[in-house]
């Protein structure tokens, strides 16, 4: 491990990001004692994070846990995955490579995106890799940011309220789990992080996004980050909100995929 990038995370970078992903481990009970978890590293920047946030951490906590760290390549260029392995060397990361070749299956000339779909498939194949080599739980990089905007994007595109969990059990896996040590990081400290530590990590490399500049995601980001302009809590009031649904101001609750009006 490169004792340089270890000391940023936990100095430099203790209060926004270190800090927070402790406060994730402990209070969405993420991790437990003889844990075999999978690391899904996709060649962003907030998945190598990931992984070094959980060396770290194995390292001194309290729990004794397992590590696999799992690349399913879904079709990456030559250069994107020697930049990746670069990467994954410099932050000493011992990646296992699994070739998926995903992209493969859409037309990207379509006009209508293709993300859900993709990312779906992309996690079956994730768990189906994770459960040969004996894990019960897979972690993804996702972060504070991507929370606010999955909830904003439900709403706006899809009429319902609902976010992202920082730990769910699978329904088509038994006993795995996945879980977001990320939780509570904001991406602009992940980027701060990357780049003092001078680490090189691609974005979405989809020829859709990257042709098209197309995305739901990215249009709701934008609009985040006007209105944070105006008022710099909007980020933590969309979090918080998550955690103060009042059910006694709506007209109707899903719960385990039942829909409830109220009278």
């Amino acid at each position: 491990m490169d004792n340089k990038i270890e000391k940023s995370l936990v100095k430099k970078y203790k209060r926004e990001i270190y800090s927070k992903f402790i406060n994730a481990i402990k209070d969405y009970e993420l991790i437990d004692e003889g844990d075999r978890i999978a690391i899904c590293i996709s060649g962003g920047k907030d998945s190598y994070l990931l992984a070094e946030c959980m060396k770290v951490f194995q390292k001194h906590s309290k729990y004794k846990y397992e590590l696999e760290f799992i690349l399913m390549n879904p079709g990456y260029s030559k250069k994107d995955l020697i930049q990746i392995k670069d990467a994954c060397e410099k932050l000493n990361i011992p990646l296992n490579i699994y070739n998926n070749f995903v992209f493969k299956i859409f037309d990207f000339k379509i006009k209508k995106s293709p993300c859900f779909l993709c990312s779906k498939i992309r996690r079956g194949y994730l768990y189906n890799k994770a459960k040969q080599l004996g894990c019960n739980k897979i972690a993804l990089g996702h972060h504070f940011n991507d929370v606010i905007e999955t909830v904003l994007m439900n709403m706006f595109y899809n009429g319902i309220y609902s976010g992202m969990l920082p730990k769910i059990k699978s329904d088509n896996f038994k006993d795995m789990e996945l879980i977001r040590p990320l939780y509570l990081i904001k991406e602009e400290d992940i980027i701060s992080w990357a780049k003092y530590n001078d680490i090189n990590y691609i974005n979405c490399v989809c020829e859709m996004l990257k042709e098209k500049d197309i995305g739901k995601r990215k249009e709701v980001k934008q609009l985040i980050s006007k209105l944070k302009e105006e008022n710099k809590n909007i980020d933590i009031n969309i979090f918080r909100s998550l955690e103060n649904v009042n059910v006694n101001t709506v007209n109707g609750i899903i719960k385990d995929n039942k829909k409830n009006k109220r009278m």
